[in-house]
């Protein structure tokens, strides 16, 4: 498995798919040099955000279903997709709970747990004829990824269920429409766009962007008390920063504030 990672202007990295591993993404070492990498980038205190995207007609199409006939043959599937959820998930999780930003340029397929990074992303940027699939009923799995967490609170829970029990395949029109994704771009464009948010959604201080997206994601399963709590602890948090004392000096000034 390839993946190249390049270092952007205005902090921002590039993590890319090679055709090959966009095809095929999900083996336990090539999940395992992925969490690695993203492990790398959410520790590197000069990222604020990081795109990722795929290669040709692929973003991630998920696991390779040569290697489960193969580990079913020879009886290590639940092995084999147990290992793969328990490199997958705790890769999503930091992912969520991380102030750096994550956008996705879907150039292409999204399926399977490759469609559950998709959707983990705080911004999705998406080719008009990129395809977004579960593909797991298909298969007579259930789903993973997160999917079933994330989904619903993109789209809703009947349209979210419609998906996965019809089997669906969306385009990134119906993606739009539905909104499973923020905005469609062409292929000329796509991975432009999705820099553009990235540097611009990484431009906010580490507090701002830190709380927002941890309170956001509690937001579905608390109740509003416990949230306003939440709310309370993280804020006067952030007014104890160094970044709340450069914002107000920003606003008092009329200037852009300059967040470190």
């Amino acid at each position: 498995m390839t993946i190249t990672v390049q270092h952007l202007p205005n902090s921002v990295a590039l993590v890319t798919l090679s055709a090959h591993a966009s095809r095929n993404a999900f083996s336990l070492d090539s999940m395992k040099s992925m969490s690695d990498i993203f492990d790398d980038l959410l520790s590197d205190p000069s990222i604020r955000s990081i795109v990722m995207t795929g290669t040709g007609r692929f973003f991630c199409s998920g696991a390779d279903i040569g290697a489960f006939a193969s580990s079913i043959e020879d009886g290590s599937i639940a092995e084999m997709v147990g290992g793969l959820t328990s490199i997958l998930h705790p890769m999503q999780l930091k992912i969520r709970a991380s102030e750096k930003i994550f956008v996705v340029a879907i150039n292409g397929a999204a399926a399977g747990g490759g469609l559950g990074i998709a959707l983990c992303a705080d911004y999705r940027v998406c080719e008009p004829n990129a395809k977004l699939a579960a593909a797991f009923f298909s298969l007579g799995l259930s789903p993973d990824g997160g999917t079933t967490w994330l989904l619903p609170r993109l789209v809703g829970t009947q349209r979210a269920k419609c998906f996965f029990f019809n089997n669906e395949t969306w385009s990134g029109k119906q993606a739009l429409e539905y909104g499973a994704v923020d905005e469609l771009a062409d292929s000329s464009e796509l991975l432009e766009r999705a820099i553009e948010v990235a540097e611009k959604w990484g431009s906010w201080s580490v507090s701002s962007r830190r709380s927002t997206k941890q309170l956001i994601d509690a937001s579905t399963s608390t109740f509003m008390e416990t949230q306003l709590e939440f709310e309370k602890l993280l804020i006067t948090n952030s007014s104890l920063t160094p970044d709340f004392a450069e914002g107000v000096s920003a606003f008092i000034e009329k200037r852009d504030p300059e967040f470190s």
